[in-house]
């Protein structure tokens, strides 16, 4: 049970038309499962179309901030003013009768991979609630508090934003007890000045934390020393990780395995740890060291989450390594496909590209790439001048989609160009010609720009041996 009409009512100080009970809580009626308490949110449409929907799928009730027009009137009805602000004042009911040790993670690159890191290795370790897929927004974070048990232990809470003003409401709706701030870098230019501005948007994160928090930093960036000053104005702890020698978590070595995992020796404040994460990357690596610190500061053990670290693998779309068999009658006639395509900006592509530079015997390695969005208007020239990295060196052939993407791939050597189409759809129709046995092959692009279409297509070719 998550939720009583008696309590939701006190919540939100709504009117229910009949008492119930909630096993979950869903904004979404094809989803759904059978007891959820069904949220009418009016986003991209109008959830109010969809109450009977989830009653048919077996809502036990539905917030509502009016009868709907369709409504049969015999399932119970929360009714309030507003639905976004009454989902609200129950993640709040629910935060402030909590006792679990709560993170919030944020960062342009990492946040997701970071709290799904946390899941794991937390859940092992005692009753663990995280935010589903990447529900950071307005809505995704207050339904994700909502949605936390009574007897959580531990809380994970993934915070993002697209414009000013965003992260720090959210923030204080979580009240973390550890914030932590992956990375700073240009996604999201569209909306802010500079990287500087991105990064005293992302150290808003910190104006959540009570007394006593900690705040979690990258020490590698051109702007820790905005995350930093930030962090002290709230009176946090401030631990930072990195390979900067004044990290308390200082990675010093990193050696890519064999089996697709990555070993990386570090210093915890000058006592030296070695760990192992099964994914490929140094980004995993930097991750895992945030991950271990926030393990110590909300109590845990870090030295069972950091053997833990090695069995976790990442989800599809966010640096999974599959085989494709195109014979199964024919041994080794195979590529490698490299799946990153669940988002993109600069800086994650960079990450990728070392992923690719690091990965040795194959005859080719092939990336298929399409635009990185909300770049606001330097974009074309983000993109162009990416084509210059010497990490590119490392890549055989391009092939790339989107109008954003022409820009990165005109700047490319000629031999290095492969196709350039507008659409996703182009290039997945044409993925046979794009691939060949041998090969490593490599997708990645924002989410607006289906490079997960292609990934599809690819995954298509494969034969079950």
């Amino acid at each position: 049970m998550i939720w009583t009409s008696a309590e939701a009512i006190s919540a939100t100080g709504g009117n229910s038309t009949s008492t119930w009970v909630a096993e979950g809580m869903s904004i979404d009626s094809r989803t759904l499962t059978k007891g959820d308490l069904f949220v009418a949110l009016s986003d991209i449409r109008d959830g109010h179309d969809f109450v009977e929907n989830a009653f048919e799928a077996g809502a036990s009730a539905a917030l509502v901030s009016r009868i709907p027009k369709n409504y049969s009137g015999t399932k119970p009805l929360l009714i309030v003013n507003s639905v976004q602000q009454a989902l609200e004042d129950m993640a709040r009911y629910r935060r402030k009768e909590s006792r679990a040790r709560i993170i919030a993670v944020t960062g342009s690159v990492g946040k997701t991979t970071t709290k799904e890191l946390l899941r794991f290795v937390l859940s092992k370790q005692g009753k663990t609630h995280a935010a589903e897929k990447s529900y950071n927004n307005h809505w995704g974070v207050p339904l994700s508090l909502a949605r936390m048990p009574k007897d959580t232990q531990f809380g994970v809470f993934e915070i993002g934003m697209n414009n000013p003003g965003e992260i720090l409401p959210l923030s204080r709706l979580v009240e973390p007890h550890v914030g932590i701030v992956t990375s700073v870098g240009t996604a999201h230019l569209a909306a802010f000045e500079d990287v500087n501005a991105i990064a005293s948007e992302k150290a808003q994160i910190f104006g959540g934390l009570g007394e006593q928090g900690t705040a979690i930093i990258n020490g590698d960036l051109d702007t820790t020393g905005i995350l930093e000053e930030t962090a002290n104005s709230q009176g946090a702890k401030i631990i930072k990780f990195g390979y900067n020698s004044e990290a308390h978590f200082q990675l010093k070595e990193i050696r890519f395995l064999a089996s697709g995992g990555t070993q990386f020796n570090f210093l915890v404040d000058g006592t030296e740890v070695i760990s192992k994460i099964s994914a490929r990357g140094e980004h995993f690596a930097l991750n895992a060291m945030a991950v271990l610190a926030a393990v110590r500061e909300i109590g845990g053990n870090e030295v069972t989450a950091s053997l833990d670290l090695s069995s976790w693998t990442p989800q599809d779309g966010r640096g999974v390594l599959k085989k494709i068999n195109l014979d199964n009658s024919e041994e080794g006639f195979t590529f490698d496909l490299l799946d990153d395509s669940y988002n993109a900006n600069p800086m994650s592509l960079m990450a990728g590209f070392k992923v690719l530079a690091s990965m040795e015997g194959y005859k080719r390695k092939v990336a298929i790439l399409s635009d990185m969005l909300e770049l606001g208007p330097k974009g074309p020239e983000i993109h162009s001048n990416l084509a210059g990295n010497p990490i590119c060196r490392s890549v055989t052939q391009f092939h790339c989609i989107g109008p954003l993407m022409k820009n990165f791939y005109d700047s490319l050597p000629q031999e290095k160009r492969g196709i350039w189409a507008e659409t996703a759809d182009e290039i997945s129709s044409r993925v046979k010609e794009i691939v060949a046995v041998g090969d490593l092959v490599f997708v990645k692009g924002s989410k607006g720009s289906r490079a997960a279409d292609v990934v599809e297509k690819l995954k298509l070719l494969h034969k079950p041996g």
